[in-house]
This record gives structure tokens, C-alpha cells and sequence, in this order.
């Protein structure tokens, strides 16, 4: 199986939804993705009715998101959002961190809803589903133009990122904080580099965001370490490592997520586990089943987020404790919900 430079999948398997198998076949004209070496990153604009999405689900903690892109170059081969690509009729593997979409409608959307008499804040999760700092946003600037409008309203939101470019806006972030508008979170899954490259490959460095945690504490933000997602064999063998660095760091809270595998999410991770970890893949999978019922997934709620049997119940067990040991537990400040106010109504030349 090829791998790519800077790409987390080793395929483009077809997505649930596609009427058509398609073959690459080489005609002597058309360079192969084997003889690139490097799929590029194309980005198409959409241009959405809407900006906010809601749920209920109860092992959400939030209910209101938005997400500023699909698709996300980071490239993590085990990202839940990968099978949404599927939607868009593309592949949830390599498409899915190449073929991107950006909606930089999405400052004036957020702005039109906020305005819409009777509205009532509630904190909003931005980039749930992909990164909002992943790194096509140094172009497009859409997450600084949706801080904009939250800081203009004086709305409470909350984000998750594996990016260093967070630091870009802490002139933004930290005033927000200030008046207990923002609460950050930033992923660590593993404090190995050659496993991380491998895993998350356009994301920054897990000792770059233990960088990142400082700095954004030193700002007076919020933040909280996510060791997400928890991969059996592979990355569990860090997570006391990582609370520890983080509270170094001076994160405050912690969480953590049994990995998940909906969808084509299953086939993809196979492939790529069979790819760098051939000897291990085996194993990897064995746990997973014992943690998911015997599958290779759970999508019920309550145990789709921390997985079942012996082996997720220790891995629970020694995050509570490592929690515990490291002042993990104390939580993030309660969002301000009390000072928002309508921004300004967007004006229009005609």
C-alpha cells in the first residue's frame, strides 16, 4: 500500500453513497497520485443557507456547533468527520483531507442569525466536526471573521484544535475571556512525534501544543487538554504523560474519547493500520472489539465516547486517576451568557 507525504490515508475507498466504482487507470499522459507523491490540496467554496447546526444528543456538551470548513487537511486518519465527506460525493480518504470546502459566507450567516429577534445565546462549539484552525484557514481567515462577530455580540463559544495558528487571534481570545465568553481545548493524542506524523500528519507537533496550552494560559484563556481519540496498543500507553504535561502547561480540565470507527471510518483505519503497523494490527482490532460488544464500533449513546468491558473500564479508571493526581478535575469557568447583545446588522450596498 503507497503513503503519501503529508497525508494521513493511504486510499481513496469509495464512500457509502457513490452509485459508481471508479479504477485509476494509467494512459501514459496523466500523472499517477504513486508518481506525484503529494495529492495537492484543492479548495471549493460553498455558499450555505445556514450556519448553525443543533443537536440533542446527550453525551454532547454542547448543543449548539459551527463549522467554518469540511473536509480537514490535518490529515488524522482516525477523525469521526471522515465519512460526512461521503455526503459530497467524495471519498472519506484522501478526499476528505485534499478536496476541502470553505464557507466564507459564514461571518455574515452567524451575524444574520444573531440579529434574528427572540434569539437567545447559548455556547456555540466552533469547528466540531473539523479543525477551525486547520492550515487552509491562514488564507481564508473565516474563523477570525466568526470571532469577530462573536466578540461584537459579546457570544460565548468554545473550540478544539490541534493548531498552533490559535495563537494568531489571542488578541481576540483574550479579551473574550476576560468577560468568560471562550473556553479553548487542545487535542494531544500521543507524545510520540514519529507516531504523530504518522497519525495526524499536517497537524502540529504534540510538543507544539503543549506550547500552545501554555501560551493561550499565559493569555488568560481557559484551556483544557482532550487526549482524543484513545487508540488501544498505540497511543493509551501516553495518556498519564500527557495530563501530566498539559498541567504543567497550565490546562485546567481534561477529557478523553475511546476512539471510534463509523462508517468507512472501520476500512480506512484498517488499511492504514496494516500499512504502518502491520505486526500490530491485529491487536489493535482484537481490543477494539472487546471494548465495542464484539464490534468494531458502538454508536449507542453513553458508550460510543468511552467504549465497554475490561479494557476501556481500566482505561477510564486510570484517566480518572491521572486526572485526580494532576488537577485536572477542577473544570472550566461557566460561560457568560448574560452579556450578549445583537451585533450591528449587516449592511449591504444595494
Amino acid at each position: 500500500m503507497a503513503t503519501y507525504k503529508g497525508r494521513g490515508a493511504p486510499s481513496n475507498l469509495p464512500g457509502r453513497f457513490e452509485s459508481t466504482l471508479r479504477q485509476a487507470e494509467d494512459d501514459g499522459w496523466t500523472p499517477t497520485l504513486e508518481e506525484e507523491g503529494r495529492p495537492p490540496t484543492a479548495v471549493r467554496v460553498e455558499q450555505a443557507r445556514s450556519i448553525l447546526s443543533r443537536n440533542d444528543s446527550p453525551d454532547i456538551p454542547f448543543e449548539v456547533s459551527l463549522n467554518p470548513y469540511r473536509g480537514c487537511e490535518h490529515g488524522c486518519v482516525y477523525c469521526y468527520a471522515r465519512p460526512s465527506h461521503a455526503y459530497l460525493d467524495l471519498s472519506p480518504g484522501l478526499d476528505f483531507e485534499t478536496r476541502l470546502v470553505a464557507k466564507p459566507g459564514a461571518a455574515v450567516l452567524l451575524r444574520t442569525e444573531l440579529c434574528k429577534p427572540g434569539y437567545r445565546p447559548s455556547p456555540i462549539a466552533l469547528g466540531s466536526n473539523t479543525d477551525l484552525y486547520q492550515p487552509i484557514e491562514r488564507d481564508w481567515r473565516i474563523t477570525r471573521e466568526l470571532l469577530e462577530v462573536l466578540a461584537e455580540a459579546r457570544h460565548p463559544f468554545s473550540f478544539v484544535t490541534k493548531s498552533a495558528l490559535v495563537e494568531r487571534d489571542l488578541d481576540l481570545l483574550a479579551p473574550l475571556a476576560e468577560q468568560g465568553l471562550v473556553h479553548a481545548f487542545v487535542t494531544i493524542t500521543t507524545l510520540d512525534r514519529e507516531l504523530a506524523r504518522k497519525l495526524e500528519p499536517r497537524a502540529a507537533a504534540p510538543q507544539r501544543r503543549l506550547e500552545v496550552i501554555r501560551n493561550l494560559n499565559q493569555a488568560g484563556i481557559p484551556v483544557g487538554v482532550m487526549v482524543a481519540p484513545v487508540i488501544p496498543a498505540l497511543t493509551d500507553k501516553d495518556m498519564e504523560q500527557i495530563l501530566a504535561h498539559a498541567s504543567e502547561a497550565g490546562a485546567r480540565s481534561a477529557g478523553y474519547v475511546f476512539l471510534r470507527l463509523p462508517h468507512e471510518l472501520k476500512a480506512l483505519f484498517t488499511e492504514w493500520l496494516q500499512t504502518h503497523y502491520p505486526l500490530k494490527a491485529e491487536h489493535v482490532m482484537s481490543l477494539i472489539r472487546q471494548s465495542r460488544d464484539g464490534r468494531e464500533n458502538d454508536p449507542q449513546f453513553g458508550s460510543r465516547m468511552s467504549g465497554s468491558g475490561p479494557f476501556a473500564e481500566l482505561l477510564a479508571k486510570r484517566f480518572r486517576l491521572a486526572k485526580a493526581r494532576y488537577g485536572l478535575d477542577q473544570g472550566m469557568p461557566s460561560h457568560k451568557l448574560d452579556l450578549f447583545r445583537p451585533p450591528a446588522a449587516q449592511r449591504t450596498l444595494f
